[in-house]
């Protein structure tokens, strides 16, 4: 199985071709100058005799050890933006910003590339306290080899395996004991890039890497079940358990996907997630099943989200479980929407002074009475700020696959999927019909009002979600067409085939799969009950967060609230309010019997405002 992207699937939801286009326009504002500063001043390239004032700050400062790292994130977004779109303007940038690295590999000798020096590499041996280098040279390693696989930059390619060379030579000097311990320093996807470059070169010398970076102090406990990541740096073992799936791609050795299913086992499936689908607090794995005491300032790291959502992408493509679809949807929603390119509903008379619009939140807090806290344009530059890039370059990943004649949606929004099925062309779109009308020639804008029976026949929020596939053949062809079945849904989806219902099922274990003779204009519908429940903590039932479809709702709130209710049900305590505007069906809820009421607002949704994710419930008695 495959994941369908690039230009074979187009997406037309329009949230996402928002953030597609901001993220965009957000790599395009960043000078090639300021890109480079680091490795040109480490190359001897930079003349200058002070430090540019408009020079990028944060992590990206001449003092920071971490210096340059974002450069290759940047060069990974862009290159995965051009192989979507095409956007020639976007390419040509990051084609002269590869020319200059060429330029500065040259003047440091042929080998060396980074942004900070090698010595950074030989204190790590020494065990000098220093901040991850390996981390830091991966990205540029993982931006060049994108350059090459998704814009066919030879010299990009030529840059890393020139790079590579260095590598091998430090990386032999020392015992497998010594190299372990340098390995305990975190190394990012280091071991991910040696089985790209193997794939593309097929050069001895990254089978030899692929050794020297196997890192046996943590996958030989994963094998043996044990659980070596409570309170481990999540962001450490996650791009090294990425590396162990490209390895077996390119290899073939089941060793590598048995250390993959380890790690998902102990990092997800005994561990438990939060309502939003992350773990992680003060960027550390937390201890199994017990969140409670870690709700606080730092939860969801954004570059988890977007990694382990990297790590479901590869074990639904082995397993084709569904379930890794689930995770997936849980994390976009609330991580990947939720944290980065954030823009307010514009609600008439809030009268609110913070911005409309934030950048990129590093973390996710889930203590009641906090707020996200939004980075700059240029003076961050933290690790989650080159994983924001790359997530909103991706957003048309991961919502087709295919494996020969069978093509699986894993992923709900609107957009366009062509491929080929044998010689045949085969493009599938999907819509979803909001029932407002919009897509049945009513209430399409404010000043156009047709008659349409739709308006009155969902007189308030549809009580599920409708989505449609229309199929497009230049002559009829059999294949498989599998639908994902969200555990979300309240009762069965139901499953039309032109009009006709053919199916229902509340499965969320298996796709529910159509397989006949296609003809061209053949239309599929799919409905999806939706509401809200609540969804407890697993060490402490009394408290869970509420979550409508996949979308966690967080209450507007400064200080923590307990939620009094006289029933069993917490759900019942939430009501939908101020649910249309125009032609559009809008998601606020508020509590019906706390005093004063509590507004909820989806977590994406949610910008400056201080929230709460998780109630305590307690019962009234009467």
């Amino acid at each position: 199985m495959i994941v369908l992207k690039g230009k074979n699937v187009t997406v037309h939801d329009g949230d996402l071709k928002r953030r597609e286009a901001a993220n965009k326009s957000y790599l395009m504002s960043l000078t090639n100058d300021n890109l480079l500063f680091n490795y040109r001043v480490e190359a001897g390239r930079f003349h200058g005799r002070e430090i540019p004032k408009d020079a990028h700050g944060g992590w990206e400062t001449p003092v920071c050890q971490i210096r340059g790292h974002f450069l290759g994130h940047w060069l990974s977004a862009a290159a995965l933006h051009y192989h979507q779109s095409g956007d020639l303007e976007l390419k040509v940038k990051a084609d002269l910003i590869v020319s200059e690295l060429a330029e500065c590999q040259k003047d440091n000798g042929g080998q060396w590339v980074g942004p900070i020096p090698e010595k950074y590499l030989h204190w790590i041996a020494e065990g000098k306290n220093i901040w991850a280098p390996q981390y830091n040279l991966h990205k540029l390693f993982m931006g060049l080899i994108d350059m090459y696989s998704y814009t066919g930059n030879q010299q990009a390619l030529d840059i890393a395996d020139n790079f590579a060379d260095w590598f091998v030579k430090w990386s032999g000097k020392f015992t497998r004991e010594q190299f372990d311990d340098i390995l305990d320093v975190e190394t990012g996807g280091m071991l991910e890039v040696w089985a790209d470059l193997l794939e593309i070169t097929g050069h001895d010398k990254y089978k030899f890497l692929l050794d020297r970076y196997y890192r046996q102090r943590l996958f030989q406990p994963l094998l043996e079940g044990k659980d070596p990541l409570t309170n481990m740096h999540a962001n450490t073992t996650i791009p090294e358990v990425l590396g162990c799936a490209r390895a077996y791609e390119v290899t073939g050795d089941n060793r590598w996907l048995d250390i993959v299913k380890a790690y998902w086992n102990c990092a997800v499936t005994e561990r438990g997630t939060l309502a939003t689908g992350g773990n992680t607090s003060g960027e550390v794995w937390m201890p199994k099943m017990k969140i409670k005491a870690r709700l606080g300032d730092k939860n969801q790291e954004h570059c988890t989200v977007y990694n382990m959502i990297r790590l479901a992408d590869f074990l639904f493509q082995q397993t084709k479980d569904p379930a890794y679809g689930q995770y997936i949807e849980y994390n976009l929603y609330n991580g990947i929407m939720a944290q980065a390119y954030y823009q307010s509903y514009h609600v008439a008379g809030t009268g609110k002074n913070h911005p409309w619009t934030g950048l990129l939140t590093y973390f996710l807090p889930m203590k009641a009475g906090l707020y996200k806290e939004w980075s700059s344009e240029t003076n961050s530059f933290f690790c989650c700020h080159g994983t924001m890039v790359q997530a909103n370059a991706t957003l048309n990943r991961g919502i087709y696959y295919q494996d020969q004649d069978q093509i699986y949606v894993s992923q709900y929004f609107n957009s366009e999927l062509e491929t080929t099925i044998g010689s045949d062309r085969v493009r599938i779109k999907q819509s979803q019909d909001i029932m407002s009308g919009s897509l049945l020639d009513s209430s399409s804008i404010a000043g156009q009002q047709r008659l349409s029976e739709i308006t009155s026949i969902h007189e308030n929020t549809p009580d599920f979600k409708k989505y449609d596939f229309t199929i497009q053949l230049d002559q009829k062809k059999t294949f498989t067409l599998g639908l994902r079945i969200p555990e979300w849904i309240m009762k069965d989806a139901s499953i039309y085939l032109n009009g006709e219902l053919i199916g229902k099922t509340n499965d969320s274990s298996a796709f529910y799969k159509l397989t006949r003779e296609w003809s061209d204009g053949d239309k599929v519908s799919i409905t999806f009950p939706i509401g809200i429940r609540f969804i407890q903590l697993p060490d402490d039932l009394n408290t869970g967060a509420f979550r409508y479809g996949p979308d966690v709702l967080a209450g507007i709130t400064e200080h923590e609230r307990i939620l009094y209710i006289e029933g069993d049900d917490p759900t019942t305590e939430l009501e939908q309010e101020n649910e249309r505007e125009w032609g559009s069906w809008r998601y606020f809820f508020k509590t019906t019997n706390q005093d004063p009421a509590i507004q909820f607002n989806r977590i994406r949704d949610i910008g400056y405002d201080p929230y709460q994710v998780y109630f305590t419930v307690k019962k009234i008695n009467k």
